[in-house]
C-alpha cells in the first residue's frame, strides 16, 4: 500500500506543477486528510491555498471553501481549472442561467472545490443542499475576519460560528496571513475548532524590502518611484477615495498607466479597473483599503502606502501583496507626522469608547514601525510575537525558517506595548539596516522630557498622555494646562528649541528605548519606567535618532532570477497573448518564475519542459509546444547565455540589490559631479582609467543618475550594444575582443550598466 507521502507528491506535480513543497504545507495537508481540525497563520505568498486544495484531490467528496471577497472566487477558480481541477462558485455576480448548471453539477459529484461567501453558505436551504453533497472539508479562508480584535473585522463571519452544529462531523481549516495571539485565540474560540492542529509559520518575507519615506512632494516621489520601474506592476495604498482618483489620473497622464479602487466605484468599474490590473493593462492601483484582500497575482513587485495604514495588522496584510512569486520586491511607507493627527481625529469620531482604546494603540504601534531605528523586519516580527535573528533569512534559499506554533516571545496582543526590538540585528532587506539613519546627542532633549513626566507625575499624582506633556513643554496655553495648574510646573516651556512634532517624536524614541512606558490599557498615558528614573538621575547620556527623510530621486533594477531578459520579454508578451485569448489574467498561463526559468534554461524537449517550475501535466499538454517553439525561433537569432549555475533546481529568489556606496566610490561621484572627466579624476586619485569606469558603472547600478552621453560617444554606444545583445551581458570578455580593441573594458561597462538599467 502506498503512503500518503507517495500519493500527495504525484499530485503536486500533475495538477500544480511543483515537485516539492513550502514549509509547513505538507504537515497541515496530513492532518486535514486525517480528519483534524487545522488551524494555520501562512504569510502571504505563503501557499495557504494549496493546503485545501491538494486534500480536496486526494480523496473523494467536496472541500468547501468560505471566501470573503467575489473577485478572488473567480480568480482562484479560473487558476485551478487551468491546472484541470474540478472546481466552481457560487456567489450574487452569477445570473440565474450560470447558477444553475453549476448546482447542477454539485448534486452530480462533478466538483472537488466549492468557493462561496459566507452570506450564501449559511443559508437554510443552501445547508440542506450540501447535507447531501458529501462534504469533506470546511475551509475558513481569511479568517482572522471573524474576531473582533482583528484589522478586517466582517460581522458575516460570525454566522459561521454555526458549522460546527449543523456538520458535527465534517472537521474545519482556518487560515489566515495576519493574526495576533489574542486573534488566533479568538479564532479558534468563534469557530469552535476541536483540538485543533495548530501552525504558525514565520511572518518574515525575506524576498521583500521595508522603507520609509519623509513625504516630501509626495506626488513628484511617487512619479519618480514609478517611472524608475518601468515594467513593474505596483499598488498604492491611500486613505481617501478621492486621493486614489487623482493619483491614478495625474499617473495615467504622465505615461504611467493607473487606474482607481475604491468602495464609492461601481460593481463594474470596480471589476473593469482589477481586470485590467490583473491582465497587465494597467501597471498600477491606487486603491483604498477595499482592494487586494486575496488578489492572487504573483508578480506584485512594490507596494506603496502614500498614507499612514491604521495598523500594523493591515500594513502587513497589504505589504504582502507584493512578490507573491518569491522574487524581490519592495514596499515603500511615506511617512508624515501629521498623518497620525488625521487618523487621530477619525478615531475620535468613533462612538464605542472600547474602539476608540484599541484604534489609538494601534495606531502607535504603526507610528513606532515609521520612526523605529533599528531593523524594521525585527519590529514587524516582533509585534506578532516571533524573535527574529540575522540567520532566520537563508540568501542561498531566499526563505525564512519555519516552526509550528509556540507561544510568542515577546506578545503584544496587537493592542498593548510595544513591539520593542529585543537586540541589534541587521536584516540586508531594509532601510534601516542597509542605510542606517544618522544619530544625535539627545540628552538634554531626553533630560527635560522625562523631567516633564516626571514633575506632572509628583504635581497631580496621575500621569497623561503624550500630547499633554509636548504641551507643558512647549508652553501651550490650554484648558488641560490651566485646569490641572501644569503652567507652574518647572518644566513648562522649558522646549522652545523643538517644535510639537519634535518633541513628539522624542518622546515616542523615548517609549521605544525603553525609559518611558505608554500604557495602552489606561488611555495612552505615559508613565517613566524604572530604567528612565535611572537615566534622569545618573544624566545619562542619550542618543536619538534623525526623523526619516525623502531619498534623492533614484535609478533601479529589481534583482530578479538571472536570465535572457530578451527572451524573457518575448515570452511575456507570448503569455499576454494567449491569456487575452482565454480570457484570463496572465499568471494563470505561467508566472513570472516560470517564464523566467524557461529564459534561463532554454528547455527543448518536453521533459525538460516538465521541469519548469510551475509546469503541470494540463498545462504540458495545452503550452509546451507553443513556449518551446519560442525559445527555438529566439535561440535560431541569438546565441545561448550562460549563467553562474545552469542547473534545473528550482532557482531561489536573490535578496534585492543594496544600494550603498563605498567611500571610494563617493569620492570619484564627487570629482565626476563637477564636471572632471574620467582621465583627470583618474590623475587626481592616482589610479588607471579603468577603476574609475568601474566606479561610475557601480553607481549606475545603485541608483545614481549618471548620464552615459558623457563617457561614451553616440558611435561607441550603438557599437557596444550591439556587441552585448548578440553575446549577452554575461560575456564582457568576448564583447571587448569582438570589438577589435576599438573600445576597452571601462566603456563597455558602463554601456552595459545604462542598458540594463533600461
Amino acid at each position: 500500500m502506498t503512503s500518503q507521502a507517495d500519493r500527495l507528491h504525484p499530485l503536486l506535480k500533475q495538477y500544480f506543477g511543483f515537485t516539492s513543497f513550502r514549509p509547513l504545507q505538507e504537515e497541515i495537508i496530513h492532518d486535514a486528510l486525517a480528519g483534524k481540525d487545522v488551524f494555520a497563520v501562512l504569510p502571504t505568498g505563503g501557499g495557504k491555498s494549496l493546503c485545501f486544495q491538494l486534500p480536496a484531490l486526494a480523496r473523494p467528496g467536496l472541500t468547501v471553501v468560505v471566501s470573503p471577497l467575489i473577485a478572488l472566487m473567480k480568480d482562484q477558480v479560473d487558476a485551478l481549472q487551468a491546472a484541470g481541477v474540478p472546481a466552481t462558485f457560487l456567489n450574487s455576480s452569477l445570473a440565474a442561467g450560470e447558477s444553475r448548471p453549476r448546482l447542477r453539477g454539485l448534486h452530480n459529484g462533478e466538483f472537488r472545490l466549492l468557493y462561496v461567501a459566507p452570506e450564501r453558505l449559511m443559508l437554510s436551504g443552501f445547508l440542506e443542499d450540501l447535507k447531501r453533497w458529501n462534504v469533506n472539508l470546511f475551509a475558513i479562508d481569511e479568517a482572522h475576519c471573524i474576531s473582533e480584535w482583528g484589522h478586517d473585522f466582517r460581522p458575516e463571519y460570525r454566522q459561521l460560528s454555526t458549522l460546527r452544529t449543523q456538520f458535527p462531523d465534517v472537521p474545519m481549516m482556518a487560515l489566515t496571513a495576519t493574526a495576533t495571539e489574542r486573534v488566533r485565540g479568538d479564532i479558534v474560540t468563534q469557530l469552535h475548532l476541536r483540538e485543533p492542529r495548530c501552525y504558525v509559520a514565520s511572518f518574515n518575507r525575506p524576498n521583500l524590502t521595508y522603507r520609509v519615506s519623509a513625504k516630501s512632494g509626495s506626488y513628484e516621489q511617487i512619479l519618480n518611484f514609478t517611472r524608475a520601474r518601468p515594467r513593474e506592476s505596483g499598488i498604492i495604498y491611500c486613505q481617501a477615495r478621492k486621493t486614489t482618483e487623482s493619483l491614478a489620473s495625474k499617473l495615467t497622464a504622465d505615461g504611467v498607466p493607473a487606474a482607481p479602487y475604491h468602495a464609492g466605484l461601481t460593481a463594474g468599474e470596480r471589476s473593469k479597473n482589477q481586470d485590467a490590473f490583473l491582465r497587465d493593462e494597467v501597471r498600477i492601483v491606487c486603491a483604498t483599503i477595499a482592494f487586494g484582500m486575496g488578489i492572487n497575482k504573483p508578480n506584485v513587485r512594490f507596494v506603496i502606502h502614500y498614507d499612514l495604514p491604521k495598523n500594523i495588522e493591515g500594513y502587513y496584510q497589504e505589504t504582502g501583496r507584493a512578490g507573491r512569486d518569491g522574487l524581490p520586491s519592495e514596499c515603500l511607507l511615506l511617512f508624515s507626522p501629521g498623518d497620525r493627527v488625521k487618523q487621530s481625529r477619525f478615531i475620535d469620531e468613533k462612538p464605542d469608547p472600547k474602539e476608540r482604546e484599541i484604534a489609538r494603540a494601534q495606531l502607535e504601534q504603526i507610528v513606532h514601525y515609521a520612526e523605529v531605528a533599528s531593523c524594521r523586519r525585527e519590529f514587524l516580527l516582533g509585534y506578532f510575537g516571533e524573535k527574529f535573528a540575522p540567520d532566520d533569512v537563508a540568501p542561498a534559499t531566499g526563505r525564512a525558517r519555519h516552526s509550528v506554533r509556540a507561544e510568542p516571545q515577546n506578545p503584544t496582543d496587537g493592542a498593548h506595548g510595544v513591539a520593542r526590538p529585543t537586540g541589534v540585528v541587521n536584516c540586508g532587506g531594509c532601510d534601516n539596516c542597509f542605510s542606517p539613519r544618522a544619530t544625535w546627542d539627545g540628552t538634554l532633549a531626553a533630560q527635560k522630557f522625562l523631567s516633564c513626566v516626571y514633575r506632572i507625575r509628583e504635581k497631580s499624582s496621575f500621569g497623561v498622555g503624550m500630547n499633554h506633556i509636548v504641551e507643558v513643554l512647549t508652553g501651550a496655553d490650554t484648558e488641560k494646562v490651566r485646569k490641572f495648574g501644569h503652567q507652574s510646573l518647572s518644566t513648562y516651556n522649558i522646549g522652545a528649541e523643538h517644535n510639537r512634532a519634535e518633541w513628539g517624536a522624542v518622546g515616542r524614541e523615548l517609549v521605544r528605548l525603553g525609559l518611558l512606558f505608554q500604557n495602552n490599557e489606561k488611555f495612552n498615558i505615559i508613565e517613566l519606567t524604572d530604567e528612565g528614573r535611572a537615566a534622569l538621575k545618573a544624566r545619562k547620556k542619550i542618543t536619538l535618532t534623525k526623523p526619516v527623510t525623502a531619498p534623492e530621486p533614484e535609478k533601479h533594477r529589481a534583482g530578479e532570477i538571472a536570465c535572457d531578459e530578451a527572451l524573457f520579454e518575448k515570452l511575456r508578451a507570448l503569455r499576454k497573448q494567449i491569456a487575452d485569448e482565454r480570457g484570463v489574467p496572465p499568471y494563470i498561463v505561467f508566472s513570472d518564475v516560470s517564464l523566467r526559468q524557461m529564459a534561463r534554461f532554454y528547455p527543448q524537449s518536453e521533459q525538460e519542459f516538465s521541469r519548469i517550475s510551475g509546469v503541470g501535466e494540463k498545462k504540458q499538454r495545452e503550452f509546451g509546444a507553443v513556449f518551446m517553439r519560442e525559445i527555438a525561433a529566439h535561440l535560431q537569432t541569438n546565441p545561448r547565455q550562460i549563467f553562474a549555475d545552469d542547473s534545473f533546481a528550482e532557482p531561489a529568489a536573490p535578496m534585492p540589490r543594496r544600494s550603498r556606496l563605498t567611500d571610494t566610490v563617493r569620492e570619484t561621484l564627487h570629482f565626476f559631479r563637477q564636471g572632471k572627466s574620467v582621465a583627470e579624476i583618474a590623475r587626481i586619485r592616482g589610479v588607471k582609467d579603468g577603476t574609475i569606469f568601474g566606479h561610475l558603472e557601480e553607481a549606475m547600478l545603485a541608483g545614481e543618475a549618471i548620464d552615459v552621453n558623457t563617457l561614451v560617444n553616440a558611435e561607441a554606444r550603438r557599437d557596444i550594444a550591439a556587441a552585448f545583445t548578440k553575446h549577452g551581458y554575461g560575456r564582457l570578455g568576448l564583447v571587448v575582443q569582438s570589438l577589435g580593441g576599438r573600445y576597452d573594458y571601462g566603456q563597455c561597462r558602463v554601456v552595459r550598466a545604462a542598458m540594463q538599467l533600461g
